[in-house]
């Protein structure tokens, strides 16, 4: 596959050189990267889906390796690996069930003259139904439906039953890559369409008169507090401005642009604040496991300030942000260092920096971390694409997207 090689070799560059940053951006480009792989990736007539998992797994691994910190890659990774994993269960037991119906017609000559049959359920439909149980379904599979070409009609002829049942299962496996790339498909969109399904959320959530506050600057806040606004609700957001990269600041002419009204503050001015706050909300960089929310730098202090006046903490995020690790697992990294020179002046502070007399390290020292974590027990609420769910239920939404299996990735360590 040299020109899929190419491309992820320029993906992990990207990666690396931090060109590429954000949930949604790194995801978007994973799920598309993978479906590249598994579409011009060969495999074998039998043990298709290890082929399939060995291919996304090798080139999982050096994304997650290129910038740990975007756990959306790996969150993505994991994901492409569940469907390829639930779409061969559904393709094999639809294949058994379909080999038992086959046996059993040569036992019930008795039943066939008499016009009785024996339904043999598609793999398309026991893929459908697995999927509905082991996460929930979008709105796409609840108004498509299962398409009446993809049952396999039921053969009554018994001369050519051996013939009849190696069709079915050559049909079976050269079907499964093809049923993958329809769930990654799926999984694209999903990632596309989150901001809207999380969005459509919001009139349940913001009421009249009420004051918001939000730190940072998130696109899935600012769409879910427009929608607010479209729907007729007036209130106001204080948005702390995100010191040192100042964020806020872009999401406060956001929302003034659209028409809200809008406070920025500093960000340690959100403990004085917060008395007049009816609600916090803001986006998250990963959901872990255990509920807890790796956020923006100073997030922690918001949901301090928040609990500390019995203010609801809200978080907004996709289904791709879920990750099912926990932050205590080695793997996990949950923060990297940005550059100095976003706080200080290298000029201004050039004294300071000199190296001390046989220290061998600068008098003065900056630490200026990215991303801040807030415990589960500090978050009110998640909104999902999916619908709002407790922090003590994330544990099971995550599950539902993830396999054991693919947990612990060489990428991680």
């Amino acid at each position: 596959m040299p020109d899929v090689q190419s491309t992820v070799l320029e993906f992990v560059n990207k990666l690396r050189k931090r060109k590429i940053e954000g949930s949604q951006a790194t995801a978007r480009y994973t799920v598309e990267l993978l479906r590249s792989v598994i579409s011009q990736q060969r495999v074998p007539h039998a043990n298709q889906a290890s082929a399939l998992i060995d291919a996304v797994k090798a080139v999982g691994e050096q994304l997650i390796a290129a910038n740990p910190v975007e756990l959306a890659v790996g969150n993505v990774v994991r994901r492409v690996l569940h469907i390829i994993r639930e779409e061969d269960l559904s393709l094999t037991t639809a294949a058994m069930g379909g080999l038992d119906l086959l046996d059993a017609s040569d036992d019930d000559e008795d039943d066939k003259s008499r016009g009785i049959g024996y339904p043999a359920m598609s793999a398309a439909v026991v893929a459908a139904a697995a999927r509905s149980t082991l996460r929930p379904p979008s709105l796409q599979t609840l108004l498509e439906g299962t398409p009446e070409s993809a049952t396999v009609p039921y053969t009554s002829s018994s001369g050519a039953d051996s013939e009849s049942k190696t069709a079915d299962k050559s049909s079976i496996t050269r079907k499964l890559k093809h049923d993958v790339i329809e769930g990654v498909n799926q999984l694209i969109q999903e990632i596309a369409g989150c901001h809207e399904q999380i969005a459509e959320q919001a009139v349940e959530h913001i009421h009249q008169n009420e004051v918001i506050l939000t730190l940072g600057s998130s696109r899935t806040v600012l769409e879910f507090l427009c929608a607010a606004k479209e729907k007729k609700r007036s209130f106001r957001v204080f948005v702390a401005e995100g010191a040192p990269r100042y964020q806020g600041h872009l999401l406060a002419k956001e929302l003034v642009a659209r028409g809200l009204q809008t406070t920025v503050i500093t960000d340690s001015a959100v403990f004085a604040m917060i008395s007049r706050v009816n609600m916090v909300i803001i986006g998250a960089h990963a959901v872990m496991a255990n509920g807890g929310v790796i956020g923006p730098v100073g997030v922690n202090m918001a949901a301090l300030a928040a609990k500390k006046h019995a203010v609801p903490f809200v978080v907004l995020a996709g289904s791709h942000k879920l990750c099912p690790l926990y932050p205590h697992n080695p793997e996990v990294l949950l923060n990297e260092l940005r550059s100095p020179s976003e706080l200080l002046d290298f000029g201004e502070f050039s004294d300071c920096l000199d190296f001390g007399a046989g220290s061998g390290s600068p008098l003065l020292q900056v630490v200026n971390p990215t991303f801040d974590y807030v415990p589960p027990n500090l978050v009110s609420l998640f909104i999902t694409d999916t619908g709002g769910h407790n922090p003590s239920y994330m544990y099971r939404l995550i599950a539902d997207y993830y396999s054991a299996d693919d947990l612990v990735m060489n990428g991680d360590k």
